[in-house]
């Protein structure tokens, strides 16, 4: 009975041994996961390289420590949260052909139809053709909420001759850029913190060439989210307008104009027969010059034979 109550005993004790390592290794290897993931004030001395491209490297100084690690970037049309509750972006754009009584008139109007709608008159190029008409361009850009009526505006102005419109998705490419910005502002805050705990020289070198190169792409990327929402949020109307063609294709007959044009035709031919002699000018001198000693070296020969004959 002794016996058993001795073995019981063993059994419980080496149990208990067992336990306590297990426990002791198990706070151990916590202990040093967590030293891992924080910053030793004391030693910042970095010394491995920092990232590529894609992120962040995993950076150690001399005591081990462990430099935090940057997201990687996602990849493209995604946005970090998902599709769903993404706002659709829409590029959308009309071109219209307007026949108008007064061109000048209907640019005045569009210009006052796009402030209505609380936009500006971007960009006019008109001109006079050959029986003095006018027509051009006229280029208005309006908010997107206020498209459809500014079309519709602009429809009354005249004539409809022909009409465009199209919608560009950019979605895909709205959501991908902002989440490349989310990804380098990540970047850009991980490697401040890394400069706050650098001394070394070469090592606030290092990480402030990375943060020059992830402020650069911030400021390429705010670029160019700026000029989608400026397309996305400001519709874009292109109106040509020209006024209609009067009955005979002119407006009337002007005798002293055809008069005129006869005249300056006259004047054209006469430049152009000038023009054409001092052009061939040499030639003809070479001709004249060629023809005068074939006639010579023809005139000589025959006076030979005579001579002869009268000395006979």
């Amino acid at each position: 009975m002794n016996y058993k109550v001795i073995a019981l005993l063993v059994v419980c004790m080496a149990v208990i041994a067992v336990a306590g390592c297990t426990s002791s290794s198990t706070g151990h290897s916590l202990q040093s996961s967590s030293s891992e993931k924080s910053y030793d004030s004391s030693d910042t001395r970095l010394t491995t390289a920092f990232i590529g491209e894609e992120g962040l490297s995993r950076s150690q100084n001399s005591a081990g420590i462990a430099a935090p690690v940057a997201a990687p970037m996602p990849a493209y049309g995604s946005s970090g949260s998902g599709s769903t509750g993404i706002e659709t972006k829409i590029i959308r754009t009309a071109d219209m052909t307007l026949e108008v009584n007064d061109v000048t008139s209907a640019v005045e109007s569009l210009k006052a139809l796009a402030a209505t709608h609380g936009g500006y008159l971007s960009s006019t190029n008109i001109r006079e053709n050959y029986n003095k008409q006018l027509s051009g361009t006229v280029v208005i850009r309006v908010p997107q909420a206020s498209f459809e009526a500014a079309i519709a505006g602009t429809k009354a102005l005249g004539t409809v001759k022909s009409i465009s419109t199209s919608g560009e998705d950019v979605t895909e490419q709205y959501v991908d850029l902002q989440a490349q910005k989310t990804s380098y502002t990540n970047q850009l805050a991980q490697y401040n913190a890394i400069m706050k705990q650098s001394t070394r020289v070469e090592d606030i070198i290092t990480v402030q060439e990375q943060i020059d190169r992830v402020q650069t792409e911030l400021d390429r990327l705010n670029g160019r989210l700026k000029y989608l929402d400026s397309r996305i949020e400001i519709s874009t109307i292109s109106v040509y307008l020209q006024e209609p063609q009067p009955v005979g294709g002119q407006a009337g007959h002007d005798f002293v104009s055809t008069i005129n044009e006869g005249i300056a035709g006259f004047l054209g031919m006469i430049d152009a027969l000038i023009i054409l002699v001092f052009t061939l000018l040499p030639l003809i001198i070479i001709g004249g010059i060629g023809y005068w000693a074939y006639r010579w070296h023809k005139g000589k020969k025959g006076a030979a034979p005579a001579t002869l004959e009268e000395k006979k």
